[in-house]
């Protein structure tokens, strides 16, 4: 013969039963934090590919700068390299390597003098574009300059507008580099 369960067995193995079919079908019903979307769906069919080309026209001096040296550490005076300073920038970008170019966006961001033993720079900026097919789109670029290398790759590690989930990289030429005093 079988036994049977008693009352207070029972009791709370219909509750529980209960209890456990009811979280389940709240868990079907919440918000979700996340979901999986088809590339598709964020206009990811296919890759494209852009080739830039444009001039960064940098002013630390005179009335007009476009790079201005915002903090720096007790040190920064007395160091080799300037570390510990950081600058805001706002720079032009150009089509050609003249100042009087026209000009097709702004090199908007920061960089800090990130290195003790050499001039490298830790930049932080947005490529945002004014003009063309670009006009209000932006590129997203952080990463290592090191000022003395005659070619700097720095990665791109976004973007917005037509830009959106850009990745790449950027390599820095220094065209020429004029001192006023």
């Amino acid at each position: 013969m079988a036994k049977t369960l008693s009352k207070p067995t029972s009791i709370f193995f219909m509750l529980f039963t209960i209890f456990f079919f009811s979280t389940h079908v709240i868990a079907d019903e919440a918000p979700v934090f996340s979901k999986n979307l088809p590339p598709s769906s964020l206009g990811l069919e296919q890759q494209k590919l852009s080739h830039l080309h444009f001039y960064f026209q940098e002013i630390v001096r005179g009335p007009k700068p476009t790079a201005v040296r915002v903090a720096q550490a007790a040190t920064t005076n007395t160091s080799p390299t300037g570390f510990g300073a950081v600058v805001v920038i706002d720079d032009p970008l150009t089509l050609l390597p003249e100042n009087t170019s026209k000009v097709v966006g702004q090199a908007q961001g920061t960089y800090t003098f990130a290195s003790q033993s050499e001039s490298a720079l830790l930049m932080v900026m947005n490529f945002a574009f004014t003009e063309g097919e670009y006009n209000g789109s932006t590129l997203s670029l952080v990463g290592r300059n090191t000022v003395s290398s005659s070619v700097r790759e720095m990665p791109i590690i976004g973007g917005s507008g037509v830009f959106r989930f850009a990745r790449g990289y950027a390599q820095a030429k220094t065209y020429t580099y004029v001192i006023c005093i």
